[in-house]
């Protein structure tokens, strides 16, 4: 091997090695509480009894992450979130081909407001939209389909807050 090659080689070697010297896993900023308290959502939107859902899917998905632990309640936590639905909406994204009166498909999106405040009263996170969307078929009638996509809708929103909550801000 010519010798251009090798030190080539090495260079190459060597730069490699040295950019992944300074990766860091996971978030590089901590977070200014270590446990959370989540509030039962509030329901202003007309999605069927999607608060209790939604509340279920953030503190599993907060307590899947790992940087936070579940506080029991406020007041033994390091922040409190509050959680309040605000719209459900459905958008017919295509119709049936025997009766275009009839939607075929339609695109569900629920729509939340954030609210994280510290345990000292400072509020993190004020009033932060976050938003979910899923398709819906409809083979089997609306309300069987719209129950289906409402627990996909909520682990989508859930996924979504807790990004709002964990990353930095």
């Amino acid at each position: 091997m010519p010798p251009i090659v090798r030190r080539l080689l090495a260079l190459a070697l060597l730069g490699s090695l040295s950019a992944c010297s300074h990766y860091q896993l996971g978030t590089p900023a901590a977070l200014a509480f270590s446990s959370v308290f989540v509030a039962p959502a509030a329901n202003a939107s007309f999605a069927p009894q999607a608060g209790p859902l939604v509340t279920d899917r953030v503190r599993t998905a907060l307590a899947r992450d790992g940087r936070l632990t579940l506080a029991a309640s406020a007041t033994e936590a390091g922040a409190r979130l509050q959680i309040r639905l605000v719209r459900f909406d459905r958008e017919v994204l295509a119709a049936n081909h025997e009766d275009t009166a009839l939607a075929r498909k339609f695109g569900a999106t629920l729509t939340a407001e954030i609210t994280l405040i510290d345990r000292a009263g400072k509020i993190l996170l004020d009033r932060r939209v976050v938003k979910a969307t899923r398709d819906v078929f409809i083979d089997s009638g609306l309300q069987p389909t719209e129950y289906q996509t409402m627990q996909l809708l909520a682990d989508a929103l859930a996924t979504e807050i807790a990004h709002a909550v964990l990353d930095t801000w």
